[in-house]
This record gives structure tokens, C-alpha cells and sequence, in this order.
């Protein structure tokens, strides 16, 4: 006999968890939700981050579906001075608290056991749970699916173990260790080396010169440069709606005309759409980090940047490059920012959203996870034709790229598509219509992994009372 029964075992309580379990309890109403997850609150890796860690983008962008941030103003002084205030750490925990504590546990339909870990399933679908602290083993009959949201294994500095050897003696910290250097003074350096070329060290590097450190006390390891989103086009509400648009469309016209890659980013970045830090070095990744020009502003007034590839030893005073060495102060500070968001072994992990009696979430729209959380609970089947729509919606403003302003440009996209409303709702239907099962079929390829029959090929499986199941025609009222 099992511990306990339920719909729906969510392993793991971070983001992409809340935002599916947020949308589940709306669209199959009589459900069970179980959460199991190592951490002591909700929330994920946002529980181990750095203290001055902050969302990259506004908090509209992020979050679940029926509960907002609690505060969502314009900044008026800093570097990101005009644009969304980002949420800090301490207020991405609290949120998620809130939406544990406030929505989903106040429904009678939720069961959150934190501080647990899943350990297995046996082949009969009963899943086991163990708790962190005291050791105790648990059973759960699924009686639905397994929903994994650990897909993205998102390792921050203070998790993930280092690629490189330190020797004794060198001083080495985390970004989360900075603020505390205060509570002693003897181990304040006179020098900072950042390690590490990601938003991480961005961070680091732009939290260090608001301190008021000097940049040229500023060392900073950077194998690789990025393209990074300008915030100011990562925006929402109705005041900047012709920025969006003006960049969406810029996007799309630079893929069209570039003849590769590098001309992408490089037309996107003459309309301020992109941007890098050195402007006469060629970034070789994107990972879709948003940024602000202030930021940017600040972050080029490091130069000490040194880009002999990855460290692969630290001594006292001195950078290792397998062979190649680099000299620092001895009593430089080395600042570990290394950790990948999203660390290669996810990608062993990858592939169908929908594994028979498991569910892997997975983004279907990068990079915004939560919002491909969110949308899982409306079906799979559903999410090919609403990619087949936006799709054929951004071939459509593609093309209507012809007035010089930006709200001209916003204009004139919105003006065109509806003036031709009969010639593009047609191809829009032959578009769909022929495209719709060959798409299904691609995405889901016989044989890729076995399927369920197709009564079962919905987020929920049969069930006559959600309004998505099969033969809801037959079975309601």
C-alpha cells in the first residue's frame, strides 16, 4: 500500500514547475498535484544564487500565468535607468513562495514535500520519495504522469563543482561571497580577477564598479565574447509596443538579407537591437542574456581583459592556460563565475515533451521557460498549430519593412496584414492546413519513442471532465 496518491508528481519546485502545476489546476480542475524538490522553499536555483543576482528582463516575462510580481515600476536612475526595474533574487524567492503559499497549496489540490528527493519509480508507476534530512522513504501511486522539470539542471556558482585546479593558499570566492568580504577587512584585495564569460560575470563585474571599485583593480578572464540583447527592446506594455515591434521586425529583415550568422547579429547591432561589450571583438556565442546600455557603458571600463582561452589551473599569482601563463597581483581576489546556466548533460535529456506516462518540460519557446512551461498544460497537439500561426504571422509582417521611423515601421505592419486580409487569411489557411500533420509527424516521428494511442496524446490523458480530453463531445453534460 502507498503513502500517498495523486494525479501529477511534479520533481522539482522552481519555475518551470510553478508555471506548469499554475496552469494545470486551471485547465483540468479536478486534479492532483504533487511537488517533490531537494530545496527547503520554492523556487529552484534562485535559492542558491548570489545575493545581488536579478532577472535579466522585467518580471513580466517571467513568473506563472495567474499571479503578477508584486511590483513593477520604471527605473529612474542607474543603468538601467528608463526601462522596467529588474526583480532581485530576494523578491524571485518571495514571489515563489507566494505562489506556493497563496495559490497553489490554498486550492486543497496541491502537495508540496520539500527537503525530498525522488528516488525511482518501480515498473507499476509508483514513484519513491526520500527526505533529505531525515532519511525517511515514501511511496506515491501516479495516477496520470511524471512530470520532470529538472530538464534544464540550471547550475549556478555556488553548486557546480570546477573545471579547473587551485592551489592551496590562493584566494578564491564565488560572486556570493563578495558581499561578505566586509566582515574582514584583511581579506579585501587589491585586485579582482573575474573568471568566466557569461551574464554571470556581467553581473559581477557591473556590481564591483557600483561598489565603487576602480576598474583598473578589475582583471577579467574572458575565453569568449556574447551577443547580448539591448533591454530597451525587452520590454512590455503599451509605451514601448512600437519599440518591440520596430525590433521584431529588424529580426526578421536581418535574417532575411544576411548571407550568415555573424551578418545577423552584426545588422541587428547597427540598429542598437544587439549589443557587445568590445565593439572590435567578434562575439562567437549567444545565449540570449539581455543587457542595458548602462550596463554595457560600465562593463567596458575594464580593460584588463585577458582572452587566452579557459583557465585550467590557478597558482599564487598566476593564470594557467595549459601551457600558456599569465601573471596577476599575489594577493589577488579570483572570482569564480564559471557555472553554465544550463550545463551539457541536459542535452542527454532531450527530446518528446510527452514519454507515455512522463512528461519532460522542455522549452517550445526559447528562451522564455516559463512561458513554455505554462502552455504545456493546453496539449501538444495544440502547440504545433500555434507555432504554425505565429509563424505564418511573422512571414506576413516580414515583408512590411518600407517606412524609415519606428512608428511609421508599427504602423504601416499593423495597416498591411489587415488590408490584405483576404489574400493572407487564405494562405494562411493552405499554410496550415498542409503543414499541420506533416509538422506532427516530424516533431513526433514514429518509432523516436513509443507513443500513446491517440485517446492518451494530450498533456492529461483520457479524461472525460477536462475540456482538452478526447471525445469531450460525447462525454460532456
Amino acid at each position: 500500500m502507498t503513502d500517498f496518491t495523486t494525479d501529477y508528481l511534479i520533481v522539482g519546485a522552481g519555475a518551470v514547475g510553478l508555471a506548469f502545476a499554475d496552469t494545470l489546476l486551471d485547465e483540468d480542475p479536478d486534479c492532483h498535484i504533487t511537488f517533490v524538490d531537494k530545496h527547503a522553499r520554492p523556487g529552484g536555483h534562485w535559492n542558491d544564487a548570489y545575493s545581488f543576482v536579478a532577472l535579466h528582463q522585467p518580471s513580466a516575462f517571467y513568473g506563472v500565468n495567474s499571479m503578477a510580481f508584486p511590483s513593477e515600476q520604471i527605473d529612474d536612475r542607474g543603468p538601467n535607468k528608463g526601462l522596467y526595474a529588474l526583480a532581485s533574487g530576494a523578491e524571485v524567492t518571495a514571489y515563489f513562495e507566494r505562489v506556493m503559499n497563496h495559490r497553489l497549496l490554498p486550492s486543497g489540490r496541491v502537495a508540496y514535500h520539500r527537503l525530498s528527493a525522488f528516488t525511482g519509480r518501480e515498473d507499476g508507476g509508483t514513484a519513491r520519495i526520500r527526505g533529505v534530512l531525515s532519511g525517511e522513504e515514501h511511496t506515491v501511486t501516479v495516477r496520470r504522469k511524471l512530470v520532470d522539470a529538472t530538464f534544464y539542471q540550471t547550475s549556478v556558482p555556488s553548486t557546480h563543482k570546477r573545471a579547473f585546479a587551485v592551489d592551496e593558499g590562493v584566494a578564491i570566492t564565488i560572486p556570493g561571497g563578495l558581499p561578505d568580504l566586509w566582515k574582514d577587512p584583511a581579506r579585501i584585495p587589491s585586485n579582482f580577477v573575474i573568471l568566466g564569460g557569461g551574464k554571470t560575470a556581467m553581473d559581477t563585474g557591473v556590481w564591483l564598479i557600483e561598489t565603487g571599485v576602480a576598474p583598473d583593480r578589475i582583471h577579467w578572464v574572458r575565453p569568449r565574447d556574447s551577443w547580448l540583447n539591448n533591454r530597451k527592446y525587452v520590454q512590455p506594455g503599451e509605451e514601448f509596443l512600437a519599440a518591440t515591434v520596430e525590433s521584431q521586425i529588424a529580426h526578421l529583415k536581418a535574417f532575411t538579407e544576411a548571407e550568415d550568422g555573424h551578418g545577423v547579429f552584426e545588422a541587428l547591432e547597427r540598429g542598437g537591437y544587439m549589443l557587445r561589450i568590445d565593439p572590435d571583438v567578434r562575439p562567437e556565442m549567444y545565449h540570449y542574456a539581455v543587457i542595458s546600455e548602462g550596463e554595457i557603458a560600465l562593463l567596458r571600463q575594464i580593460t584588463q581583459v585577458i582572452r587566452t582561452g579557459r583557465v585550467t589551473q590557478i597558482t599564487r599569482g598566476a593564470l594557467h592556460f595549459g601551457e600558456a601563463t599569465h601573471a596577476v597581483p599575489e594577493d589577488a581576489l579570483f572570482i569564480d563565475c564559471t557555472a553554465r546556466a544550463v550545463p551539457f548533460t541536459a542535452e542527454a535529456n532531450s527530446g518528446p515533451q510527452f514519454r507515455r506516462d512522463t512528461i519532460v518540460l522542455q522549452p517550445v519557446h526559447v528562451p522564455l521557460v516559463t512561458f513554455s512551461a505554462a502552455v504545456l498544460p493546453f496539449g501538444r497537439i495544440d502547440l504545433i498549430g500555434h507555432g504554425l500561426i505565429m509563424a505564418i504571422l511573422a512571414a506576413v509582417v516580414a515583408e512590411q519593412d518600407r517606412q524609415p521611423t519606428p512608428l511609421a515601421r508599427w504602423q504601416e505592419a499593423i495597416r498591411q496584414p489587415l488590408s490584405g486580409i483576404p489574400l493572407g487569411l487564405g494562405l494562411a489557411l493552405v499554410v496550415f492546413a498542409s503543414c499541420y500533420t506533416g509538422l506532427h509527424g516530424a516533431l513526433y516521428p514514429a518509432g523516436s519513442y513509443p507513443l500513446p494511442p491517440p485517446s492518451e496524446r494530450s498533456t492529461h490523458g483520457f479524461n472525460p471532465d477536462h475540456p482538452h480530453g478526447p471525445d469531450m463531445l460525447s462525454h460532456r453534460h
